[in-house]
């Protein structure tokens, strides 16, 4: 991938290009985004960038960059057991669904992955097995001659037992080894990570740039692109699943709708609460990257609501297209006297969750609590 293809951040693209023209290039560096904002297309062109220049360029080297299989180039990633690998999986087990999705969907999530995996019932982790397989490819020669470059993507999801194992690694690397590490929230990676690494931070995409984007890469009308870039509130990978009309938050609209109408009816109907347990116990079977999402997914909803409710109408995005579910009717059951409780209570869940917590007992929970708080009233 070349710098040319990835969108936006033009003052990144110049500060990193500067860094290897000059050869001035922090061995451990961290890249820090939202979903969709090209965290990794960057890393990957910055890798692509830095191999150039330090080795001879060639057809090759070429072909080789363009397929990601370039022998200086490795990766790290979170995976799990699937029927293909049913113990100590690591990333090197996986690279032929890596490379697919590098070329499909460079831009994608966790869920993308998982999804791609066929694992959206488990979650995958970035593993000491994983650290110890970084350790030996890093002690190779290099192909070329020049750099050698580790991206890790998603390092939130090492556990402990392999960050300490590349502590030293990411401090004391061997010469002329870079890392790269792409995060969407780097409080979750441990402070002596962090602290090692030099740290950019990507703002979410412009509506220009997704415009451009979705135009270039889809050949979407203009107009039409104009308006999936103000939905897509900065996330290139929402906007090019708005584009066909796949994306996961069309089904999630339709579980919250559902949601919400039981939520509004069980105060005093039994048969009400009755429907809560049975949407929760639905929602509990799919995948706990899918329950996260969806939680997420209901953050955002109501965020939107709120705003609406207050008369912020300019940074209202959300179209909903469940029928006869209107978001100016829904908003006014959402302000200042119950918003931060249904934040914390839908940020609580997704904690839980993420802990491997029962997802019915979980989603059952909050969903009582979701009845009480959307029939409080608004204090002046």
């Amino acid at each position: 991938m070349e710098f040319s293809e990835v969108l936006g951040h033009e003052h990144i693209k110049s500060y990193l290009k500067k860094g290897v023209d000059t050869g001035r290039i922090a061995h451990a560096q961290l890249f820090v985004g939202p979903e969709g904002s090209g965290t990794l297309p960057m890393a990957l062109a910055y890798a692509s960038y830095l191999l150039k220049a330090s080795a001879r360029s060639t057809e090759s080297h070429q072909l080789m960059m363009e397929n990601f299989t370039h022998p200086d180039m490795h990766f790290a990633f979170p995976v799990t057991t699937t029927s293909k690998v049913s113990k100590h999986p690591v990333s090197n087990h996986y690279l032929t669904e890596w490379r697919e999705l590098l070329k499909t969907q460079p831009y994608g999530n966790l869920f993308d992955w998982y999804k791609l995996l066929g694992v959206e019932n488990k979650q995958g982790l970035i593993s000491v097995n994983e650290a110890h397989e970084i350790v030996k490819s890093l002690a190779l020669k290099s192909f070329e001659g020049g750099y050698k470059v580790m991206i890790i993507w998603m390092p939130e999801k090492m556990n402990n037992e392999c960050a300490n194992k590349l502590l030293k690694l990411i401090e004391e690397p061997p010469s002329q080894t870079l890392f790269v590490l792409v995060a969407e929230d780097e409080e979750q990676l441990i402070d002596t990570i962090r602290s090692r690494c030099q740290i950019i931070h990507f703002p979410p995409l412009s509506e220009n740039d997704i415009v451009e984007g979705l135009v270039r890469d889809y050949d979407v009308d203009s107009n039409v692109a104009q308006k999936i870039a103000h939905q897509s509130e900065g996330n290139y990978n929402k906007a090019c699943d708005l584009v066909y009309r796949d994306s996961e938050d069309l089904q999630f609209e339709k579980w919250f709708v559902i949601w919400v109408r039981s939520a509004f009816k069980a105060k005093g109907n039994k048969s009400a609460i009755h429907d809560l347990i049975t949407w929760s116990e639905e929602i509990a079977k799919t995948g706990r990257e899918t329950q996260k999402q969806f939680l997420l997914f209901c953050l955002s909803y109501f965020r939107q609501a709120l705003l609406l409710n207050y008369k912020a109408t300019e940074l209202v995005y959300m179209e909903p297209q469940v029928e006869n579910f209107k978001l100016e009717k829904f908003a006014p059951f959402v302000h200042n006297s119950n918003i931060m409780e249904i934040t914390d209570e839908l940020e609580k869940a997704v904690y839980h969750i993420e802990r491997n917590g029962n997802s019915k007992i979980i989603l059952t929970d909050l969903s009582i609590k979701l009845t009480r708080l959307l029939h409080r009233k608004s204090v002046a």
